[in-house]
């Protein structure tokens, strides 16, 4: 067993049940439960594990436009973080 296969390990993507978990987090303030998941699954998975989390939460009949009380919606939020521009655009290509 080389080093390669390890990486392989590592970079292993998780499976849908533990992406699935992220619909179930509710928030423990007033932020809407859609916008609560949204920035929840965008803190804690890589671009390619939170396009199919878009995909569950779009099924499972979550709002993409949910807005905190200020009225941010999930990319208003996020958009000066600096790895935030791919997650945007599933985001946006989702809302289409």
């Amino acid at each position: 067993m080389g080093k390669k296969d390890k990486k392989q390990v590592i970079g292993e993507e998780i499976g849908d049940d533990k992406i699935r978990l992220f619909l179930d987090v509710e928030p423990a303030d007033a932020t809407p439960p859609s916008l609560h998941k949204l920035i929840k699954a965008y803190r804690g998975l890589r671009v390619d594990d939170f396009e199919r989390f878009v995909r569950f939460f779009v099924e499972a009949g979550y709002d993409l436009s949910a807005k905190d009380a200020q009225g941010h919606d999930f990319i208003a939020l996020i958009q000066d973080q600096r790895l935030a521009e791919p997650y945007i655009e599933i985001v946006r290509t989702a809302r289409r």
